[in-house]
This record gives C-alpha cells, structure tokens and sequence, in this order.
C-alpha cells in the first residue's frame, strides 16, 4: 500500500494510492499515528479498503499533502552514511553510526515551503531514504530488524550548517529547525519495495541536478541501522529513521552553495515518489 495524509496543515485526513490515484480513507477512523502501527494497522487498513474499495472517494489532485505519518515520538537521523558524503565534507568514514535528532516540529508536507530560519547564512539540502518502525523496537537483532519496518519514505533532511556545526553543541541546532523535515509524498509499506538497498535518489536545485546517488553505497545498511539505534533508545511504532545522504550537499562544493528565498529544491528515490519545496525567507509571524 501507498499511505498519504492531506488537507490543511494540522487538519490533515488520510488517504491511500491505489494504480496512481488518491483515494481517501477517513472512514477508516483513524490517523497514521503510533497507535495505529501499534495495534497492526496496517492489515486493518489494508482489510478496509479492499472491502470498501468500490465506494471510496477520490481525492482532488490540488489536495494539499502533508507527511504520510503524523507526528512521530521522534525523527531519528543517522550521519556520514554514505562514503562519498563523508569525504566531500572532509569527515573521518565513521566506525558506528552518527545519530543525531530532528524536532517533530520540523515536520512538514513534501511540497510545503522551507522557511529559511532567522539569521541563518547556510542552509542546506539532503536527500535521503526514510525508514517507518511499525512495531516497538529494543535491543533488536540484526537477523529480525526488517520485521520492524512498517515502510519507506522519501525526505528532505534540511540542515544549517553554520548551527550544526560551528556553534557550539550538538548537530541537532542545525538540524531541527521548523521546517526542516519534508517528508513524503506517501509511505510505502515494506512490500512495495523489493530491494531498498538498490534504489536511487537524487535532487536538484533550480532543475541543477546536485546529488545523484544510490542506497547500495550505504555505509551502514537497514537492518543495522535499526539493530544498532535499538541498542540505545526504544523505538516506537510511527518512528522515523533517516538514513543519510549521498554526495553533492552545498556544504561539500567549492566554495560551498547554500539555498536562498526562491530557490526550487525537488528531490526523489525510486519508487518513492517526489517532493518539491520553495525556499521561503523567516518572517516573524
């Protein structure tokens, strides 16, 4: 299945693709949430719609679309997981993978705008696979972790790397800046993907193509990711995991090019879709 959330933000209801068209499933009577992965959504809703599939309404295509799963317990992201990124940006290739957070407050639809934060000079772009846990996970083995994955969605892991990295503290200032988590257009469940570690991804900026690269370079893959996140804080169902970004970011550029009110950023991953933000620049609301 393909899930997708729309409507206004904050308002969103829910809604699955089926063979390219959007169909909504409110009557279903319940949102993406952790509540639903918990309690085997998925098959629920899966038993829905194939029972009501003659009767489900269509979705309008200039329906705006928000993150396929609703606010998540946490938005975990996993750094220098690609080694032509960690070489581009001059990092030592990681022995373990580089956790760091994204505030849920970050979250945002795929093709909401991304509002340049105050006093920001270099903001970045990121494309990267997302994984969606469906079941709580602690101290998970890595030969069972893929029973853990509920999906896959496309994201957006927007960073300013003046905060993140020459501020003192943590990545995380630089990383979870309103706006910063476009995610989506849907999740696909497990099933849709055959082979996640050979899917590939790119973005462009102003239709420049910046990063063109692929998942089979992943330095750590998916079932370790969740194995060894696992080892340090219980996931939950409706969890994000991003997994990292190939080469091309602005920072790795020489000189560095970093994203301006107007800029168009679109970015994609087989089967996963594609999502389009505008850069847009702070103003005090």
């Amino acid at each position: 299945m393909k899930l997708i959330r729309y409507g206004a933000a904050g308002k969103e209801k829910t809604g699955v693709i089926i063979d390219g068209v959007k169909y909504d499933t409110s009557a279903f009577g319940e949102d993406y949430n952790e509540a639903f992965f918990e309690n085997d959504g998925l098959n629920r809703l899966s038993a829905f719609v194939e029972q009501n599939k003659e009767s489900l309404t269509q979705i309008a295509d200039d329906e705006r679309l928000g993150s396929p799963v609703a606010r998540p317990s946490k938005i975990v992201c996993i750094g220098l997981n690609y080694k032509d990124h960690a070489e581009e940006t001059g990092a030592a290739m990681p022995s373990e993978p580089v956790i760091f957070f994204k505030s849920t407050t970050a979250l945002v639809g795929p093709f909401d705008d991304i509002t340049i934060p105050k006093n920001s000079v270099k903001t970045d772009w990121e494309v990267e696979l997302a994984i969606v846990i469906g079941k709580k996970a602690s101290y998970v083995e890595e030969s069972e972790a893929m029973d853990y994955v509920a999906g896959y969605t496309l994201h957006n892991d927007v960073s300013e790397r003046e905060f993140q990295l020459e501020r003192n503290g943590t990545w995380d200032k630089g990383k979870g800046c309103d706006t910063f988590a476009p995610v989506g257009p849907f999740l696909a469940t497990a099933d849709e993907i055959a082979d996640v570690h050979n899917l590939r991804l790119w973005l462009t900026v102003n239709g420049e193509t910046m990063q063109d690269g692929t998942t089979a370079n992943l330095i750590f893959n998916i079932p370790y990711l969740i194995s060894y996140t696992s080892q340090f804080m219980t996931l939950l169902p409706g969890d994000i995991i991003s997994t990292g970004t190939p080469a091309g970011v602005g920072l790795g550029m020489k000189p560095p090019v970093y994203l301006k009110p107007g800029d168009v950023v679109e970015l994609g991953i087989d089967g996963l879709g594609e999502s389009r933000q505008t850069l847009v620049a702070y103003a005090k609301n």
